[in-house]
């Protein structure tokens, strides 16, 4: 017990002398995340992603309403499930599985300035603000 206190003395003064903390005592800094790059989206716009966390290739569409996203979306072209999703707008946005936005095919909704991960087992092949 003496010579872990004279450790912990030994040590808080070289800390001292040194003029900092000692390397095991330091915070470690934190690593940086993909989340800081993701969720890319324009302010007005809705935006979907291939991929988890807002990552991946992105479509957005600033319009009120797009009744087939696989007009102008590479992943959703491909067949490829929409994974998450980002409403950057000032509306409450509604999606669908279908084209025309068919009550039907309703798949799910998102609040303003909303994002997050979505179920992953659709397209979001229509899109509309409310």
């Amino acid at each position: 017990m003496r010579r872990l206190r004279s450790l912990l003395i030994v040590s808080a003064a070289l800390a001292a002398v040194l003029g900092g903390v000692p390397a095991w005592a330091a915070p470690t800094p934190a690593a940086p995340t993909a989340a800081a790059a993701a969720y890319s989206c324009d302010p007005g716009y809705f935006c979907m992603y291939s991929g988890w966390n807002g990552t991946g290739e992105r479509c957005q569409y600033w319009q009120g309403e797009k009744r087939d996203t696989a007009d102008d979306c590479g992943f959703v072209q491909r067949r490829w499930n929409t994974l998450s999703a980002y409403n950057f707008t000032g509306h409450r946005v509604q999606y669908y599985s279908g084209n025309n936005h068919s009550s039907r095919t309703r798949v799910g909704s998102s609040q303003p300035n909303e994002r997050g991960n979505l179920q992953g087992s659709y397209q979001i092949r229509s899109m509309k603000r409310q």
